[in-house]
């Protein structure tokens, strides 16, 4: 049986409440990105990623546009150790990369981790203690004063390493578990090691306040940065970073709201891989942004090449409705989702728009590299007319009146009901053809010509049952002449009532695509046919015969 009362709310509101930051509409502008992809991503691993591994993944890492790299905790294992020694002697670093390493705030890790640092050009030292109530009372049992001693401690260590070894290394700082610690109590360790770095507008400090473990509702982290923001000593030369996790799903709104509140700094992995529920994730944060018209200044243009970098490396799978990057984001199996895409599409098209506004689409797909065709209109059982009519027209050029996108749409879906099954869109134009095209029986034309007198007079070859017939009748044109002599000759109850053509190449020799509807008179029921010929009437006539077949077919099996 759950018990909910044995829980109780163990994050700390601070002491004063402004909520500034909710007046803001949206982050306006790119934060500084770091991907602890290597570091924490790795961690989470039930197999951790081999040397090799990191290695191909650092370089997909500075493809994709990320400046600040978190490449592990070298004191944690030989291997990443050895990862960072290789960056550095083989020359792997880009010189407007800067690598950045972790260490717990204890002396002989932060010695080995000085070791495994040298030569490295541009360096962050990430030195981190936990300050949480809980852990404080439950695994150190330490008082405040001696938790921040702790963090002074490593503070002064990584400044005395940093000048002896004649570099100019970045520090950063993590009052590690951050959302369980008073954070008045938080900004008092902050600004003690804040006081033993004395950051400069050229050498800037960084605080980072990492949601370890989620705890609250999003705007209660924000306004803990909130208040950090403004009671931390030096601001003007230190960048706050944010490194949530996503413990209550929250990651991502932890993030946007910590940015409103006055963070500088986002600390995350590709596709929110890390501990327990993962880190936030960063490729939806950035398009997030990109989505309102930011730029998030990474480039996920291939966002299928990075999906499958990220698998290979990892051995995780991006989920199939993760966000922008996931296989089925953006497609519509849903009839009228189909209809208003395709509908904005043309509209988009016929106002030569420049601005992105399709409905269900919140980004335009190819900005990520996927495709109209292959991702976003997706035919199964649930879908409809206007989903089925643009796979058509996209990828076949065929513009089929509205009535007939109706029985086609039908017939689609009747197909992937009856077999399970999305139907592809070269299963979906077969279909089209089987059913609308070239239907002989028990009708079939051999032979048509025509001589105009008062009109339009038609002599028309026709075979029913083994038996070929000449038959003739006159009409308005060729099309009506040849309906007349077969509404006349056989006694066949129908209107033409639907005529539509248009080409499918821009040539001198382009085929034309005519779409014939008639309407039975014994019970009011539209019957189609299309024909496809470089001759107009000949493609007319073939769809008159179709739709004409499909009528006496039909009417022979009630």
């Amino acid at each position: 049986m759950m018990n909910p009362k044995k829980y109780m709310r163990q994050y700390f509101m601070p002491p004063e409440r402004s909520m500034k930051w909710v007046e803001k509409e949206y982050v306006d502008h790119a934060p500084v990105w770091c991907s602890v992809d290597l570091r924490d991503g790795n961690q989470a691993l039930v197999v951790p990623m081999t040397l090799e591994q990191k290695i191909s993944f650092f370089k997909l890492l500075v493809d994709v546009g990320f400046k600040e790299i978190e490449v592990g905790f070298p004191a944690a294992s030989d291997t990443e150790y050895q990862f960072l020694r290789r960056l550095i002697e083989d020359d792997l670093i880009p010189d407007d990369v800067t690598v950045q390493v972790l260490t717990q705030a204890r002396e002989h890790i932060i010695r080995k981790t000085f070791d495994a640092l040298k030569g490295a050009k541009n360096a962050i030292v990430h030195v981190y203690n936990s300050t949480s109530k809980a852990q404080r009372e439950q695994v150190f049992r330490k008082s405040k004063e001696e938790i921040l001693q702790i963090a002074v401690d490593g503070a002064k260590l990584l400044k005395q390493l940093t000048e002896e070894a004649g570099e100019k290394y970045r520090f950063e700082y993590s009052p590690e578990s951050f959302t369980g610690t008073e954070v008045d109590y938080a900004v008092e360790v902050c600004n003690a090691v804040l006081d033993v770095w004395q950051p400069t507008a050229d050498r800037k400090a960084i605080i980072n306040l990492p949601s370890t473990v989620q705890m609250s509702m999003p705007h209660v982290y924000a306004s803990q940065i909130e208040y950090v923001n403004d009671h931390l000593k030096y601001r003007e030369n230190v960048v706050i970073s944010l490194h949530p996790h996503n413990d209550r799903g929250c990651g991502i709104s932890d993030a946007e709201m910590g940015l409103l509140a006055g963070a500088d700094r986002i600390e995350g992995t590709l596709f929110g891989n890390g501990e327990r529920t993962g880190n936030v994730d960063i490729v939806t944060l950035g398009m997030n942004m990109y989505a309102q018209g930011v730029d998030p200044e990474l480039d996920f243009s291939d966002m299928t090449k990075i999906s499958e970098a990220y698998e290979k490396y990892t051995g995780m799978k991006v989920d199939e409705r993760s966000p922008y990057s996931g296989a089925l984001v953006f497609a519509a199996f849903s009839g009228s989702h189909q209809d208003a895409i395709a509908k904005g599409m043309k509209y988009r098209e016929e106002k030569q728009l420049d601005t992105w506004t399709v409905p269900y689409l919140p980004i335009d797909p190819t900005d990520i590299g996927r495709s109209y065709d292959a991702d976003v209109i997706r035919i199964n059982s649930q879908s409809g007319k206007g989903g089925v009519g643009y796979i058509l027209e996209q990828n076949y050029g065929l513009k089929l009146p509205k009535k007939m996108r109706e029985v086609m749409g039908y017939a689609a879906k009747g197909v992937s009901d009856e077999l399970h099954k999305e139907l592809l869109p070269e299963e979906i134009f077969q279909l089209f053809k089987d059913r609308f095209e070239n239907i002989t029986e028990p009708y079939n034309i051999q032979e048509m010509h025509f001589k105009q007198h008062n009109g339009i007079i038609a002599e028309v070859t026709v075979t029913c049952a083994g038996k070929t017939s000449v038959i003739v009748a006159s009409g308005n044109g060729r099309l009506n002449a040849v309906s007349n002599a077969m509404k006349k000759h056989f006694r066949l109850e129908y209107d033409l009532v639907t005529y539509e053509e248009h080409a499918l190449e821009q040539s001198s020799s382009s085929r034309a695509i005519a779409y014939v509807g008639i309407c039975s008179r014994k019970d009011g029921e539209l019957h189609w046919g299309a024909g496809l010929d470089v001759d107009i009437i000949k493609a007319s006539v073939d769809a008159l015969l179709t739709a004409i077949n499909h009528m006496v077919v039909k009417q022979s099996q009630e």
